[in-house]
């Protein structure tokens, strides 16, 4: 049972499909509130030298979340809005395109990403669990199954979570390790 105060808590003592989405969906969660309720100057605001901001991880990680659950799960195209978005085919094209996207745009982006991500999620779990093969294979052609797409974009969120951690903290000042009680998702200023 989830408290609806904080839906993103993972299982006290759920079986290992239950902790592993919780495990996601709780990264999920700290990410969305780090990057929340900013305006386009807190999206693009640098620390030092590096060019890493929010609005590019927001953006990243929508297009990670799409590609993994679409592409690497099924081997189909990852399709809207990808396919119209303009990337250069470079490896670093949402951080940088992200400055030209609204905070309203970038959210939007994020939250749709995630919804698309959880429903093929849930749909390749009652088709086969977290054994299954999917799509993307080694060069010598063994398939990576489920369970290892998961774990990878769990890895995915821990390390920008943690860039969100700091960057954030350049804002604004806030801090903490998940969202507080009660919070839900908002869009930007």
């Amino acid at each position: 049972m989830t408290d609806s105060a904080t839906p993103w808590e993972p299982p006290l003592a759920g079986d290992e499909t239950e902790h592993l989405i919780g495990a996601l969906d709780r990264l999920r969660a700290t990410f969305r509130w780090k990057a929340d309720d900013l305006d386009a100057a807190g999206l693009r605001t640098r620390i030092g030298p590096s060019s890493l901001t929010l609005g590019g991880l927001l953006k990243h990680l929508a297009a990670v979340e799409d590609y993994t659950f679409t592409t690497k799960l099924s081997g189909k195209p990852v399709g809207a809005p990808w396919d119209t978005a303009g990337s250069d085919g470079s490896d670093d094209w949402e951080f940088a395109s992200a400055a030209d996207d609204t905070p309203e745009q970038l959210y939007a982006l994020w939250d749709g990403a995630v919804e698309r991500s959880r429903a093929r999620l849930g749909a390749a779990l009652a088709d086969g669990g977290l054994d299954q093969l999917v799509h993307v294979a080694w060069p010598d052609g063994r398939h990576a199954n489920l369970r290892r797409l998961v774990c990878d974009l769990i890895e995915e969120y821990g390390r920008h979570t943690g860039h969100a951690d700091l960057l954030r903290e350049a804002v604004d000042g806030r801090v903490g390790e998940d969202p507080p009680a009660g919070w839900r998702a908002g869009s930007g200023r």
